[in-house]
């Protein structure tokens, strides 16, 4: 089965008025839809837009794992563990939220900041929090959320490239950047497809300038 959902169709969230403005890809806060609340692992999948020095302040998080892809700009990141770093394009930060953390997520620099921010159930609740930043991530080098029994696959294909999907139980495609056909449909910037029980697909890059995908593969 695959089942495509739009961009346009994303639940409008944030403040506007203070430079956030976010696009939920599920269920979320004062949005409630109850055929909508997870795929997988995933529990969100948030398109976030923050304009110069707009930012979340400092906030809970538990039983979660946060992973975050920067899309353009600079995202800054400070924690109640002592951590604080700078994600840039090509980046992919992990926050496991454990028992409990805090956090900041704030545009401190010149330019707007896009990012995409995935948070994925745990196998098991509780623990330690923890935090990583991969730099420059590589297409060919899956990055393992194995708390959550999960692969994020980052796929950047050339004008007419094709990418076999992984086979899982679970995937979730997320088109970061281009157009991609994939399984007879035709997925513009900001759409994402759930395939589950699929024979392996392929996905081409139909843009000129080709395209950019978030691939999960995930056991349950």
């Amino acid at each position: 089965m695959i089942d495509v959902r739009r961009s346009g169709d994303r639940y409008r969230g944030g403040e506007p008025g203070t430079g956030i403005e976010t696009f939920h890809a599920f269920s979320f806060g004062p949005h409630y839809d109850p055929d909508n609340l997870r795929f997988g692992a995933i529990l969100a999948c948030n398109e976030e837009r923050l304009a110069p020095g707009a930012g979340f302040d400092e906030h809970p998080h538990s039983h979660t794992e946060i992973v975050t892809w920067v899309a353009e700009g600079e995202l800054t990141h400070r924690d109640s563990t002592g951590h604080e770093s700078v994600v840039r394009r090509g980046d992919v930060q992990r926050l496991s939220a454990g028992g409990g953390v805090r956090h900041v997520e704030r545009n401190d620099g010149a330019d707007p900041l896009v990012f995409v921010q995935m948070w994925l159930s745990p196998l098991a609740p509780g623990g330690d929090p923890s935090y990583e930043v991969v730099h420059g991530i590589a297409d060919s080098t899956p990055y393992a959320v194995p708390a959550a029994g999960a692969l994020l696959h980052v796929r950047r294909l050339s004008p007419q490239e094709r990418t076999a999907l992984p086979s899982a139980p679970f995937v979730y495609v997320h088109v970061v950047r281009g157009e991609v056909r994939l399984g007879g449909a035709d997925l513009r910037q900001g759409d994402a497809a759930r395939l589950t029980g699929e024979a392996p697909l392929e996905a081409a890059a139909t843009s000129p300038t080709g395209a950019e995908l978030l691939v999960w593969e995930m056991t349950g």
